[in-house]
């Protein structure tokens, strides 16, 4: 046990440009965080057993395309449990609820979901 405490840690060494978190132009997730308070429930014990809850419910089948979903993520034919009313949108006017409301969650493909769901939300159809 004495040799171990006579190491000196390596990490303190190296130069500080080593040390810093790699960011992009507008450090993305850090601004995404602030201005959508929601984004941290997705990570939660309740959101896990919830969206479990959810693909149950649907049969782990896409609701828009019917597809029988089997993937782990991020295979395209992997389960998402998605908003129908999203959550940018309910938000800030004081329907919070509708996070955790059954009935505003739906089951999706990962594919759909990022190809078509979040094309119409950009263009403000949800």
């Amino acid at each position: 046990m004495g040799r171990l405490k006579a190491l000196k840690p390596r990490l303190t060494s190296l130069p500080r440009t080593i040390l810093k978190p790699v960011t992009t132009g507008n450090s993305g997730a850090v601004d995404r965080s602030a201005h959508s308070p929601w984004r941290s429930l997705y990570g939660t014990a309740r959101w896990q057993k919830k969206r479990r809850a959810i693909y149950a419910r649907d049969g782990y089948t896409c609701q828009k395309t019917g597809e029988i979903l089997f993937g782990k993520y991020p295979a395209p034919n992997s389960p998402c449990a998605d908003h129908i009313i999203p959550a940018h949108v309910f938000w800030f006017d004081g329907r919070q609820h509708l996070f955790w409301d059954d009935d505003n969650i739906q089951t999706l493909s990962l594919k759909y979901h990022v190809n078509e769901k979040q094309k119409q939300e950009q263009d403000g159809m949800y």
